[in-house]
């Protein structure tokens, strides 16, 4: 077996409220910098984080979690959590005897002292074992482990599932979830204004409903944003829908359009960013490409030099993808550095960022926050 590597969690974006991202001192970091969370001895042991508005938590190899920010706190015996404005949720070690575990629910300013808002028990063959040596977990919270329930930021604070519904993996956006089933196949509900769902409509749904669109066509990935959507299928392709108001969608904006010159630079061709547009031009140069506000229905997106995905994570209003080649693409709002290319553009389509391509890094997963990016790359094997 082959001798697992290293990394490092690296963090760009939004750091205020003394959030501990990179070693930036001010509010925004632009470009990719290793990433100091406090309580630690060394960034390899950080094996996750979970990024919210206003503060961070910080997952250790040890078991730990910290949190930085306007929320500060630390816990033993944790396994993982999950971040939001509302709600911190911690999945521990059981109190009890034996190999258990809880899960436990706190008001962020908690400091995770006291008594949480509720717990609940899980058992141990409900839990899915990391096996990816990436510094991820192979099934994230908001599901609650057995899959029987998920985390909502609101009272009643945890819900049940349909009994058919055979979840492997949920995200929570802004007032929209996404769920991937056993099969691969993809479900959401929630709030639509925005075309987020994917149904094709702009209306509600109060329960989970099968993205008919992508029906037959097996996810490995879903992500959701404040108010748009991805997903990655088994084969690497990428669809995605929902808001593009800053182009997180990777198609043509207004608001990006008009101040063109300033973000395209010089370069001409097929680069690292896909074709050189001005996003006003047709696919054949003729009539100019209509602005899209809204994608109602998944469409399919295409990375520069045909590169496959592996993994992808959204922001409020940025989306960041990995590639089966461990590099990094980014596009939509950049306006605090959390697209990674060293300034505070903003992007309608994928650009690959050059920091982890210069030092040889190879990028294997990444995690937004709202107005952040947080991404694990170990060293290129050398060929």
């Amino acid at each position: 077996m082959a001798e697992e590597r290293c990394g490092s969690w690296f963090g760009f974006g939004f750091c205020g409220f003394g959030q501990a991202l990179g070693s930036g001192r001010g509010r925004q970091v632009h470009s990719p910098e290793p990433l100091r969370a406090p309580g630690t001895d060394a960034d390899a042991e950080v094996c996750g984080v979970r990024a919210s508005w206003s503060y961070t938590a910080f997952l250790s190899r040890a078991g730990q979690v910290h949190l930085s920010g306007s929320a500060r706190g630390t816990a033993e015996g944790c396994r993982d959590a999950w971040a939001s404005e509302t709600l911190l949720v911690v999945l521990r070690d059981g109190r009890g005897p034996g190999p258990g575990a809880e899960l436990q629910a706190w008001a962020p300013g908690s400091a995770l002292c006291g008594e949480p808002l509720w717990v609940q028990t899980v058992v141990p063959e409900a839990q899915r074992e990391d096996g990816a040596g990436d510094g991820t977990r192979a099934e994230r919270l908001p599901l609650l482990p057995g899959a029987c329930a998920y985390v909502s930021p609101l009272p009643p604070f945890y819900r049940p599932l349909a009994p058919e519904l055979r979840a492997r993996r949920l995200e929570l956006g802004t007032e929209h979830a996404l769920l991937l089933d056993e099969a691969g196949q993809v479900y959401s509900w929630g709030g639509g204004r925005h075309g987020q769902l994917g149904h094709g409509t702009l209306e509600a749904e109060p329960e989970p409903r099968l993205l008919e669109a992508l029906q037959g066509l097996p996810m490995a990935e879903v992500a959701a944003g404040g108010w748009h959507s991805v997903c990655v299928s088994e084969t690497g392709d990428i669809y995605i829908w929902g808001w593009n108001e800053s182009g997180q969608l990777a198609l043509p904006t207004r608001s990006l359009a008009e101040d063109r010159e300033t973000v395209t630079g010089e370069t001409t061709g097929l680069s690292e960013c896909g074709p050189e547009v001005t996003g006003t031009a047709g696919p054949e140069g003729g009539a100019p490409a209509p602005f899209i506000a809204v994608q109602p229905f998944p469409a399919l997106l295409d990375l520069p030099l045909g590169s496959d995905a592996v993994k992808a994570s959204c922001g409020s209003r940025h989306t960041a993808v990995v590639t089966r080649a461990g590099e990094l693409y980014t596009w939509g709002w950049g306006k605090y550095g959390q697209l990674g290319h060293g300034d505070t553009s903003s992007w309608d389509r994928p650009c690959r960022v050059e920091y982890f391509v210069d030092k040889q890094l190879q990028a294997t997963a990444v995690s937004c926050g709202p107005w952040n990016t947080y991404v694990y790359a170990v060293q290129r094997e050398k060929s």
